[in-house]
């Protein structure tokens, strides 16, 4: 069985692998990234948010991705019934990005790989890791399996997993353990928009509501086609009769507002499904290793947050491993696991609050507030890392508080008007 020593291994070669393969390799470490699938493949996830344009800046990827044309997104809407809520990044409480971009990640994801094969990062495609020892300093030996059935072996300083829904590391290390999310799934496709409107509402990314629980996304590409899907309880969703493909069309026949846009087009491919979304771990690292990404925390696609808390986690992981390796003293428990778990513990009160229909409430009010907007939108954005936003440094609470104050204003509107 050979055997290749490197500093770091990456298991995964989407953003959050392709953020921190950028960053070590910068930084001068050997890195090896090996991915089970072959480039380029269909994954979920392709409304980003801009928070993870300060990422792929910070480690040398903005510029292949510009040159691609993918979708801006400057924003995002929400509709319910007659009613809309449409948050502008650029109107949002904390400094940043102001736009980033709705992208087939097939394509999107084969960019970030080809930029770093250019710059000579070592990538093994259709490898799949099928154990990993540990030695008792920390340093791993890590068995690969390839297409043909030929093992392997890489021996590393430090293992970064980037598996996303695979789920590597969680899964032979027994990481794995219930969200405290409620239990959703989603169901999903492609579409050729061909009846797509001219000017702004035909680019728009837009969640439309058609219950508490259960909203449509629908998601344009700037290759003309759309992304379209349904979020809503497990139950609710395995309820209606047939394969994915009538399942989908008959639930597309709950959106007033898109119905006549993609009613009997036909679908890119069969509608794929995805059973009980949210995933949550033990722990977010240990002795030579750590977890980025979806292989360790995915809430909810309500937000679009899956991307940006990927390549969070692993620009931070990346940084805090070149620390380390240079004998420097991190502490993993206070920078990395509590950095990533305030993020994720914002981000799940929206999520949570969303499905109570809390900030559903705050969204689509009569009496809208500025301030309150941008200070939500700059969460919607990315930055739930800001303690100087209200709704970030106080958001266990402020949500279901608006959401009062909305509800005993609309209250007293009635009251009045009789």
């Amino acid at each position: 069985m050979g055997r290749e020593k490197v500093d770091v291994l990456i298991i995964g070669a989407g953003p959050s692998g392709s953020v921190a393969a950028s960053y070590l390799h910068n930084n001068g470490f050997t890195v090896k990234v090996v991915e089970k699938n072959k480039f380029p493949r269909f994954v979920i996830g392709e409304s980003l948010i801009p928070r993870c344009m300060d990422h792929f800046e910070a480690v040398g990827l903005i510029d292949c991705l510009k040159e691609k044309g993918f979708e801006v997104k400057t924003g995002a809407r929400f509709l319910q019934g007659p009613k809309a809520c449409e948050f502008d990044f650029s109107k949002k409480h904390t400094d940043g990005w102001n736009w980033t971009w709705q992208v087939p990640r097939a394509e999107f994801d084969k960019t970030l790989t080809d930029e770093l094969e250019r710059r000579g990062i070592d990538i093994d495609f259709e490898k799949e890791v099928t154990a990993v020892e540990f030695s008792e300093d920390g340093s791993s030996a890590t068995t690969i399996l390839d297409i043909d059935g030929n093992s392997s072996q890489i021996e590393a300083k430090y293992i970064i997993d980037s598996s996303g829904f695979g789920r590597v590391l969680p899964r032979l290390l027994g990481l794995d353990k219930p969200s405290e999310i409620p239990k959703h799934s989603s169901i999903f496709t492609h579409v050729e928009d061909v009846r797509r409107p001219e000017g702004w509402e035909g680019h728009r990314i837009t969640f439309d509501i058609v219950s508490r629980e259960t909203w449509l996304w629908v998601i344009p590409f700037s290759n003309g086609y759309t992304s379209i899907g349904y979020v809503g309880p497990t139950n609710y969703l395995e309820s209606f009769k047939g394969n994915n493909e009538d399942k989908l069309r008959e639930m597309m026949k709950l959106s007033s507002h898109y119905l006549d846009r993609f009613e009997g087009l036909p679908y890119a491919f069969e509608p794929k499904m995805i059973k009980n979304i949210a995933k949550s771990v033990t722990k977010l690292y240990g002795d030579g290793f750590v977890l980025t990404g979806n292989s360790a925390e995915f809430l909810d696609p309500v937000f679009s947050s899956g991307v940006t808390f990927a390549t969070e986690s692993a620009h931070l992981a990346a940084k805090m491993i070149a620390k380390e390796l240079k004998g420097e003293t991190v502490d993993w428990e206070t920078d990395y696991s509590q950095h990533m778990l305030d993020g994720v513990n914002v981000f799940s009160t929206y999520v949570k609050e969303w499905y109570t229909g809390n900030l559903q409430k705050i969204f689509f009010t009569d009496s809208e507030n500025p301030v309150i907007k941008s200070q939500i939108c700059a969460v919607l954005a990315g930055y739930v890392w800001d303690q100087t936003n209200p709704f970030v440094k106080n958001h266990h609470r402020l949500v279901r508080t608006v959401a009062h104050i909305t509800d005993m204003e609309k209250e007293a509107a009635a009251t009045s008007f009789k």
